[in-house]
């Protein structure tokens, strides 16, 4: 692989330009388009593509660690479907999630009023196809995060921490800002540019943690069935395949002839995603992008466009 740095900003000296990595020129190329596509809308991050069965890949600032949100769901359904495979954990065992003690979040059983009770497998689903919060840390319950983390590193997934259940996220916002979400989301643009974060979960020396070159190794361990249980990949695959938030990847890759298997994330000025876009001819390009800026809004469709932008210019230059 080549990789060479491109210059700094003019703009500002705390701004440098990305550290573009790809196989070939025209790769780099198509890097540094990818680059010039997030800097146009104001955010910046960490982006690879990978042909899993070449090798072949672009992307840029790929050993920067990044806070994880909900991306971290990915390898902790990871090592609850292995112990599921293995038998020290019953996919139908019944798990009992309360809203008086459960997750902050805006789907599945985070938004319930009402306890419910259900299975280990379907807590799994309801985790990665609507990213649902309580789902993660009931799961978190049976598999705490010392585990997780623990079942990363024999796995010898360097670049991957899991450090605390889902709900520390607000749990650390609401310690350094009130009920003011606003105010967090001032607080997390202002400390990310500082190095000194007031929000101990998006500090990289506390939080759930990722470089893009770590995620996309575990997506290729598991597309290969090269890590834990393969029943526990097979059904891996088959869960990030029935994610519900598809704007992100998939936002300009839809079509008949392609599967996109992802998984989003969203924290205040964080918006990433992982996945495997899949094509009928055979090509299987592992992603992921991970970006922030310094957006003083919830939503943000024009970043989401532009994670999709990404996805497509990179499948379009690593298929064969």
């Amino acid at each position: 692989m080549s990789a060479r740095q491109t210059p700094q900003a003019s703009r500002t000296p705390q701004a440098p330009r990305p550290v573009c990595v790809a196989d070939d020129a025209d790769l780099f190329d198509v890097a540094e388009a990818v680059a010039a596509e997030w800097a146009a809308v104001g955010v910046r991050g960490a982006f690879l593509a990978r042909n899993l069965d070449t090798g072949e890949q672009l992307g840029f600032d790929v050993t920067e660690l990044v806070p994880l949100a909900s991306v971290a769901k990915v390898p902790l359904a990871l090592v609850v479907l292995d112990r599921i495979a293995t038998g020290e954990l019953d996919a139908a065992r019944p798990v009992v999630v309360d809203p008086a003690t459960s997750s902050v979040g805006p789907t599945g059983l985070a938004a319930f009023r009402h306890p419910a009770t259900v299975a280990v497998g379907d807590l799994l689903l309801l985790m990665l196809s609507v990213s649902d919060n309580a789902a993660a840390d009931a799961l978190f319950g049976l598999v705490p995060a010392e585990e997780v983390d623990a079942r990363l590193r024999a796995w010898g997934c360097g670049d991957l921490r899991l450090r605390h259940r889902l709900n520390r996220m607000y749990e650390c916002a609401a310690g350094a800002a009130g009920n003011d979400f606003s105010l967090a989301l001032e607080l997390a643009i202002r400390d990310d540019h500082a190095g000194r974060h007031a929000i101990e979960t998006l500090d990289p020396a506390h939080a759930n943690v990722g470089t893009a070159t770590g995620l996309v190794d575990l997506l290729e361990r598991v597309w290969r069935d090269g890590i834990g249980h393969p029943d526990a990949c097979a059904e891996l695959r088959r869960l990030m395949g029935l994610q519900v938030f598809t704007h992100r990847l998939a936002g300009e890759l839809r079509a008949d002839t392609l599967k996109v298997s992802g998984k989003t994330g969203t924290f205040l000025h964080l918006r990433h995603e992982i996945g495997v876009v899949q094509s009928e001819a055979g090509d299987r390009i592992a992603m992921a992008a991970l970006t922030r800026s310094d957006r003083r809004a919830n939503l943000a469709p024009d970043i989401d466009l532009t994670i999709a932008t990404s996805a497509r210019l990179a499948f379009e230059a690593l298929r064969h």
